[in-house]
């Protein structure tokens, strides 16, 4: 069944901790992403495990393979269970995050996390793609290029628009986990995300995983919210 990673986009831990505990046993996954992260550094993460909860560390690296290989060990030592880098940080800048993730996590007798890598970020539109990098290529061949190069380099999934999930799911491995950011409950406003999707029909369409964040987080009640997406996923 998909699940549901819920995006702590606080600004302090305090908050985001209340969250979690507001959720309970309902929400196993959380995202720590750069807002997070750059306040509280990895006691987010530490947090996070002390808590039995699984950790998406989402820090979008993109450097030189030597630079995020180091980021890379770093995760695995605080316990990630998840993390993402750049697709377009080529083949073998995620082949060596890839490896330095599982040979750290067998040196340090741990389970390696999985490696993850964003392909398109999903507030960007194909006039934006045109305008800003002089690509004419539609979002879906961009994103069908990018999972090659990441199936190439070994890593074990990807990051996508919902509105590519049946692309990836008709053209590679079934095996490939497929993170599902820009989903939104036709309750839930739009925000800045130009490629949505409702949960149901990310699910319907080959989801492994579903990345919300303010339907869930600014909602007036976060668990009925948590739970309506949730009995969505159900009835997929």
């Amino acid at each position: 069944m998909t699940e549901i990673i819920v995006a702590l986009d606080h600004k302090n831990l305090d908050d985001a901790l209340a969250l979690v505990h507001s959720l309970g046993d309902a929400i196993k996954w959380y995202k720590v992403g750069s807002v997070l992260f750059t306040k509280e550094g990895g006691q987010a993460v530490k947090r996070l495990k002390e808590l039995n909860k699984k950790v998406f560390l989402d820090l979008k690296f993109h450097d030189i393979p030597n630079t995020v290989a180091g980021a890379v060990e770093n995760s695995v030592e605080l316990g990630a269970d998840m993390f993402t880098l750049h697709a377009s940080g080529g083949a073998k800048m995620i082949a060596r995050a890839h490896q330095r993730a599982q040979s750290v996590a067998k040196k340090r007798g741990l389970t390696a996390p999985k490696s993850v890598a964003v392909t398109l970020l999903t507030s960007l539109s194909s006039q934006d793609i045109a305008e800003d990098f002089g690509i004419k290529k539609t979002p879906e061949d961009i994103v069908k290029k990018l999972v090659s190069v990441v199936i190439k380099a070994g890593a074990n999934g990807i990051v996508a628009s919902p509105n590519e999930l049946p692309m990836i799911r008709a053209n590679f491995d079934k095996n490939l986990i497929v993170i599902t950011p820009g989903v939104r409950p036709v309750w839930a406003k739009k925000g800045d995300q130009q490629r949505v999707m409702t949960p149901k029909d990310a699910a319907r369409a080959g989801a492994d995983f579903l990345v919300i964040g303010r339907p869930i987080i600014a909602a007036h009640n976060p668990k009925a919210a948590a739970e309506l997406i949730l009995q969505e996923l159900k009835e997929a």
